[in-house]
């Protein structure tokens, strides 16, 4: 029986048109910095791409600054600046700020001074979805972007996080996104590429896959892709839900992204239940990717006040647009034998 993946807010499947102008651009041999034909070929394609990922985003007259992924772009917005964050944040994020801000028992950030201030749009295990302030200094838009209807221009913020391989998109490239002639601290300089504020040569083919799939993903938001997705994440919670009452959604309630469930057993760790549901062919998560493998209560689930034995039995499980209904009542199904078993050995 075909593997099952439900992890795609850890990464996502390679979109089609992502991987045609990834093989596209390997035939350009010239470097994007060159003056010559082949350097200006290649520097079209970063400013296509560039071009393709505003057009997205809705970020027109915007600057967008390549990096390696929203990691990078985390230590290149917030490094120095110790603005106020909450524990719900992405590790990237947490590493560079004061987790300070208070969160509700619904995933809720309360946000007093935005302009010195970071708050992320969705949260990659929960799926909680925030209400972003006016004026907010930089927000980790990852995880949202490609999956709910926003645009740059009119969130709010001053700096944006967005990463390729969360929304069909290659590994290893992302972009910060801000308005035209902001200020920013390089943090790797040399060559002066992408505007003084990232030097280092472009990473011309994942470029030209990452602003293949923003456009892909651009076209999946408005064709009510993730409307199915959503209705496939309610259906697989209900089939859950029916079979093991004493199941906890976190988030549940509260506007969530539409492809992300977050539950939990008390008492059955999460990571049981990951290598339980690995070898029946069904790729979930115990929380995010960056912060798997460590046996540790989610920081996301702790902040909202769940107790450390709710937050050490969660699992995510994430969907994606080629999910299908049999792949989620498949799911539901395996997880209910293991969970009947689990509730046989602590009977």
């Amino acid at each position: 029986m075909k593997r099952v993946y439900l992890d795609h807010n850890a990464t996502t499947p390679l979109h089609s048109e992502a991987r045609a102008a990834m093989i596209a651009a390997m035939d350009y041999c010239g470097n994007p910095s060159s003056v010559h034909a082949e350097g200006r070929a290649a520097k079209a394609i970063v400013e296509r791409a560039r071009g393709q990922i505003a057009a997205a985003i809705g970020a027109d007259g915007a600057d967008i600054v390549f990096t390696s992924g929203s990691t990078e772009g985390a230590s290149l917005a917030l490094a120095g600046r110790n603005l106020h964050g909450a524990p719900v944040e992405h590790d990237a994020v947490r590493a560079w700020i004061k987790e300070d801000l208070a969160v509700s028992a619904a995933g809720a950030v309360e946000v007093l001074s935005p302009e010195a201030s970071t708050l992320q749009l969705a949260n990659s295990e929960t799926g909680v979805v925030q209400e972003l302030p006016q004026g907010l200094a930089v927000s980790d838009v990852t995880q949202a972007f490609g999956k709910l209807p926003f645009a740059f221009n009119w969130l709010g913020v001053q700096m944006a996080l967005i990463s390729a391989h969360k929304l069909g998109g290659p590994k290893g490239v992302g972009a910060l996104v801000m308005p035209r002639g902001t200020d920013l601290l390089a943090q790797i300089r040399g060559g002066g590429q992408e505007m003084g504020r990232r030097s280092r040569t472009e990473n011309v083919i994942g470029i030209a896959g990452f602003g293949a799939a923003a456009e892909a993903a651009a076209r999946q938001l408005a064709d009510g892709t993730w409307e199915r997705v959503q209705m496939l994440r309610d259906l697989m919670e209900e089939s859950l839900v029916a079979g093991a009452p004493e199941l906890i959604c976190e988030g549940k309630g509260g506007k969530r992204l539409p492809n992300t469930s977050c539950f939990a057993v008390p008492g059955w760790k999460g990571e049981t239940q990951v290598m339980q549901m690995d070898l029946a062919g069904f790729a979930i998560s115990a929380g995010s990717a960056c912060s798997s493998g460590k046996v540790r209560a989610s920081a996301v689930l702790t902040a909202m006040g769940f107790d450390e034995e709710t937050a050490q039995g969660a699992v995510r499980v994430s969907l994606g647009p080629t999910t299908t209904k049999e792949d989620v009542l498949r799911f539901a199904d395996a997880w209910l034998q293991k969970h009947k078993k689990h509730r046989a050995r602590v009977a």
